[in-house]
């Protein structure tokens, strides 16, 4: 009998999975054609009345808990960030203006575990009536408007905040790199934090604007529990108040993870996973038509501490944290000082002991 009703309630979750489904993918085909009329959108106008209705629709389709996890696949063109607790969901897309400017849209989607409940929360973008650079909490519906593509969660107490990692067209001249933290109460979304440590310094979000010369490393190293980045620079003294000409200078700092604070490190190496292949893109002229062409081209991963390796002509050789902690470690026991096993004193204390047994040791030769 118990048989029996395992398979019926088996058959019977197999098909209420299935029903959700079906229902969630009938929803994203309707989708799928709303973004395809907003993005073939011709001009400012027309780009906001489809959006409107993009988003009416979307949002309609993440109130059902399913959407959470669903993975929406054929919506190329919008993000589907997941935290990696699986309590909570960005949907986030931009729309770009005839005048280059970005609109930002997102949805954020979570699970009370308390409560037991799920929300869904719009993050509106009022950048425009916004400070450049807001350094305070603020509310989900004073967003300065952003792409999120990493999300980190850190546990403070019984509470978990989100740390995020996003960009920002921003300018003509100039982009952002953006580190924020997204939290709940209850049901109310909430940005910023005190959680980023500069010294004696403490900050609620960091934002990183820079050249649109150059694109800013900002990445999270799992493994090493760390926010790896390019330090930025002027391109020339002269520029050191105008961020739109700062860009990358070869080095890099990074936030690690100290408790549940990010504490910044600056000048510390950046290491590609181990036998990792990288690929990086060029633009090669062709001597036939005289135009550039985009190449893709294959890098093996190559280890730092390798002495063989193509030093470049400089002397500094990388190595990765762990083996400048095993170095350290190795240096520190090796200046030591060392003590004999026989003798259990303080070796920071004079050793008379041995000085007078010397003493007597020569004049007991001279006897004989």
């Amino acid at each position: 009998m118990k048989a029996i009703l395992s398979f019926f309630l088996f058959l019977s979750l197999t098909f209420s999975i299935s029903a959700q489904d079906v229902n969630l993918a009938a929803d994203e085909n309707t989708l799928a054609t709303l973004l395809n009329d907003l993005r073939s959108a011709e001009n400012d106008a027309a780009k906001t009345e489809k959006n409107k209705v993009f988003k009416t629709e979307l949002e309609r389709v993440l109130q059902k808990r399913e959407a959470l996890h669903y993975p929406f696949e054929s919506l190329s063109t919008v993000g589907f960030i997941d935290s990696p607790d699986g309590q909570m969901r960005i949907v986030n897309w931009n729309v770009e203006r005839d005048d280059l400017s970005h609109e930002y849209n997102c949805f954020v989607l979570h699970v009370d575990k308390r409560k037991k409940s799920y929300h869904v929360t719009e993050l509106k973008d009022v950048s425009f009536g916004m400070p450049m650079q807001p350094t305070g909490i603020i509310s989900s519906n004073e967003w300065y408007g952003a792409l999120y593509y990493k999300i980190i969660p850190v546990k403070k107490g019984s509470k978990t905040l989100y740390t995020v990692l996003g960009w920002d067209y921003f300018s003509s001249m100039s982009q952002i790199r953006v580190i924020d933290v997204i939290y709940f109460t209850g049901k109310t979304v909430k940005l910023g934090s005190p959680m980023f440590k500069i010294g004696k310094e403490t900050k609620k979000r960091m934002i990183y604007e820079h050249s649109k010369k150059a694109s800013m490393t900002l990445l999270y190293e799992e493994n090493r529990k760390r926010i790896m980045m390019d330090h930025l620079s002027p391109e020339a003294p002269s520029m050191k108040n105008f961020k739109s000409f700062y860009v990358p200078d070869m080095t890099y700092d990074a936030f690690v993870l100290e408790g549940s604070k990010w504490v910044l490190k600056e000048d510390v190496i950046g290491v590609n996973p181990e036998n990792e292949e990288t690929k990086q893109v060029v633009y090669v002229k062709n001597p036939k038509t005289g135009k550039l062409e985009k190449r893709t081209i294959k890098r093996e991963w190559q280890n730092p501490e390798d002495i063989d390796a193509p030093a470049g002509g400089s002397e500094h050789v990388a190595i990765t944290p762990e083996i400048a902690e095993e170095q350290a470690k190795k240096e520190k026991e090796a200046n030591a000082p060392k003590v004999d096993k026989r003798d259990k004193r303080d070796p920071s204390q004079p050793s008379f002991y041995n000085d007078v047994n010397k003493g007597k040791n020569k004049r007991r030769r001279k006897k004989r």
